[in-house]
């Protein structure tokens, strides 16, 4: 458990310079703007510590993240995105404390929970959702999940994280509009290969195209290689998805190349946009995937570095636009009452790091999405995402 209290001083009037290189982020009205680090903030602790004292003019916020294990990194790196937008706004009006659920989410949420926290920011993990939502549900504190599972969504649980269907449906759409007509897709098995093959389903169709072929593998290479071979005899389709991330889009994208549809576009998912290195593979140039623009990003993991020494996790925005979020909902949470959870479906939305987004009635994020081209030396996009949902 680490708790981790405002600076009383790092409140500002949100103003954007021109060329001055500042996050400009804006959460429905509640705008920030970034103070220049004042030296190197630890990270969330993990040893256990006596339970927290009564909190009198603040409501907590707990994050729920690994901050031991396999993701301890990714967890850590959220919880410092949670902490630095904490002292980005001020936030008078939350306290956040982390908890380890490294060492278990149920354990993790009862402990939260009995320290007075009336709104919980993550797990990272489904599993971890499934855990803590009905401990939560059972007090009537909603929970904020940063999984990309849309399963668990519902019933007081939100899902934060950017799930395939969204990200499909957008890349889909745009490649029509470029006059795509066949389309063809290799999915992974298990649940995101499920979901992103659903997706891609949905999308074909409801865009007016035609989905000629698609082929599950296991993620061996010898499985990969096979549903290509077996996805290249098909017939010849327009565009292909490879509905996994950048280590599959590697070994995929030459093997369709060299396959009778070799002008294929390659498609890919926001699973993508964590990695960097997809230009030096000749054969993924040209190809186009949908996911949050880097702008802002880029900003805050300027800002995240100054402060923490190393590169955030692509991730670590989720825990940045979570608070922006909750200080946000916070100016009507009357303290010592229930957090306002209806304040979540808001229509309008909210703006973070990640873009616009907003919540669905059935939990999920719906966020809008700038589409990519992967080039000689990156990435540029070639749709801009939407600045809001009237747009």
């Amino acid at each position: 458990m680490a708790d981790q209290s405002r600076n009383p001083q790092a409140r500002r009037s949100f103003l954007k310079g021109a060329g001055a290189g500042l996050i400009t982020l804006a959460l429905a009205a509640c705008q920030v703007v970034p103070k220049e680090p004042r030296g190197p903030v630890p990270p969330p602790r993990t040893e256990e510590g006596p339970r927290l004292p009564a909190e009198e003019t603040r409501n907590r916020v707990a994050v729920l993240v690994p901050l031991t294990g396999e993701n301890a990194g990714v967890g850590t790196s959220i919880a410092n995105a949670a902490n630095l937008a904490l002292l980005d706004t001020g936030g008078e009006r939350i306290r956040i404390t982390v908890y380890d659920t490294g060492k278990g989410a149920a354990l993790a949420a009862n402990q939260a929970l009995a320290e007075g926290n009336g709104l919980i920011l993550g797990p990272l993990l489904s599993e971890d959702v499934r855990a803590v939502a009905p401990i939560a549900r059972a007090v009537g504190v909603p929970v904020i999940s940063f999984s990309n599972d849309a399963g668990v969504a519902g019933d007081g649980v939100y899902v934060m994280g950017f799930t395939p269907t969204q990200s499909v449906r957008r890349v889909v759409s745009f490649a029509r509009e470029r006059g795509v007509q066949r389309f063809a897709a290799i999915v992974p098995d298990g649940v995101y290969g499920q979901r992103a093959g659903q997706a891609m389903i949905d999308a074909v169709k409801a865009s007016g195209g035609r989905l000629v072929a698609m082929q599950n593998f296991n993620r061996t290479p010898a499985s990969l290689r096979a549903a290509i071979r077996t996805l290249n005899g098909q017939g010849n389709y327009d565009a292909v998805l490879i509905a996994d991330g950048g280590r599959i889009a590697v070994a995929a994208a030459p093997q369709i190349k060299a396959g009778p549809s070799k002008n294929a576009r390659i498609l890919g998912t926001e699973l993508w946009s964590t990695d960097r290195d997809l230009y030096k593979t000749a054969a993924l140039r040209g190809a186009w995937f949908a996911a949050p623009a880097d702008t802002l990003f880029t900003q805050f993991a300027t800002r995240y570095r100054a402060r923490y020494g190393k590169t955030p996790y692509r991730l670590g925005s989720l825990g940045y636009d979570a608070v922006l979020l909750a200080v946000r909902i916070a100016s009507d949470w009357r303290l010592g009452r229930p957090f306002p959870a209806r304040d979540l479906l808001s229509t309008e939305g909210f703006t973070g790091v990640d873009g616009a987004f907003r919540f669905t009635r059935d939990g999920t994020a719906e966020r809008m999405l700038s589409v990519q081209e992967v080039n000689a030396s990156g990435t540029a996009s070639v749709s801009p995402a939407p600045k809001g949902f009237g747009d």
